[in-house]
């Protein structure tokens, strides 16, 4: 199965990948993995036989302009959008990713914290690109690529700025604060103050995502994609507690839509399975290791040809090659 194939996975192909992931079986699962994904469907199931209302449509919009966060591309070209309460029906989650979910969320809570103190920096290093639009001297499209690999330094109380660094040089933002962390922005000691509760936290999340990308809110992805999309970011940009990464995992296998693809490459080459979820012709892929089931990186893949590149193209690709933390910004810790 390649990116331009079909969005779902035959529920067939879904179950025989998971069986071949190492680690625990369903049945062994210390918070009871069939009846957990049985019970979680069940929910899906009820919501979705609620009647659905007319959709709300928003006009066309293309935006024209490199982007410099991974999720760019996602939000670049649009054909409108559902509102939260007035979204058509859309698929529960597919049966395989809440169970990869569960078991990246065992893998995850069983996971040393780091050890921080105030004045400290988490450090993460990425390597990959995005993708922008630009006009060419005949009036068509061009597409090309940008690099976005990056090593970054965030306060892990908020105190000090966060240091980015890239083929560009040195950038520092303002410093946020203790108080000012958000889902947007967060810190080592945000993270540790999120509920750990799945449905808890996911309702925090959804909090956010439905007051910037519900309805009249000019958004153009909508509050499901949006939750996916914040899970990933927090996920991928700062190294959270494990209790807290737990419960993202499992607060992920709780929003519509989301699917397994049983192969992925990440932006270094590296091979595994694939949480997803598929938005106007995109599918962004969070990409996990089949053997210790950590975190590789994330990808946004065309699953049609536009104006952005071919079927199969992973627009944005970004791998995670590096974490730790450090006593200044612009140290390198020990791997």
């Amino acid at each position: 199965m390649n990116a331009a194939d079909d969005a779902r996975l035959d529920p067939p192909e879904g179950a025989e990948t998971i069986r071949r992931l190492p680690g625990l079986a369903d049945t062994d699962l210390p918070f009871r993995g069939h009846r957990r994904i049985k019970e979680h469907l069940m929910r899906e199931t009820a919501r979705d036989a609620r009647p659905a209302r007319t959709p709300i449509r928003r006009p066309l919009a293309l935006f024209l302009a490199a982007g410099a966060a991974t999720c760019a591309v996602a939000l670049a070209v649009t054909f409108g959008v559902s509102s939260f309460d007035e979204r058509p029906p859309v698929a529960r989650p597919e049966p395989a990713a809440v169970q990869l979910l569960d078991r990246v969320a065992l893998v995850a809570q069983e996971a040393p914290a780091p050890t921080v103190r105030d004045g400290q920096f988490l450090y993460t290093k990425t390597t990959g690109h995005s993708t922008s639009l630009s006009e060419t001297a005949g009036g068509g499209m061009e597409a090309a690529r940008t690099d976005e690999s990056a090593e970054r330094w965030v306060s892990v109380d908020g105190t000090a700025g966060t240091l980015t660094r890239n083929a560009k040089g040195n950038a520092t933002d303002p410093a946020r604060g203790k108080d000012n962390a958000s889902l947007n922005g967060p810190t080592y000691r945000f993270l540790e103050s999120l509920p750990t509760d799945p449905d808890h936290l996911l309702e925090t999340i959804y909090a956010d995502t439905r007051l910037n990308h519900g309805a009249d809110s000019g958004s153009t992805t909508g509050p499901d994609q949006e939750a996916f999309v914040a899970i990933g970011d927090l996920l991928r940009t700062v190294e959270a507690p494990p209790g807290v990464s737990a419960a993202l995992y499992r607060a992920a296998a709780r929003i519509p839509g989301v699917i397994l693809v049983p192969e992925a490459t990440d932006a270094v080459g590296r091979t595994g399975v694939a949480i997803a979820r598929v938005h106007k012709g995109e599918r962004t892929e969070w990409i996990f290791d089949k053997g210790s089931l950590r975190l590789l990186g994330e990808r946004t893949v065309l699953l049609k040809d536009s104006a952005w590149g071919k079927a199969g193209t992973p627009v944005t690709s970004v791998a995670i090659v590096g974490r730790g933390v450090a006593d200044r910004a612009g140290q390198t810790p020990k791997q």
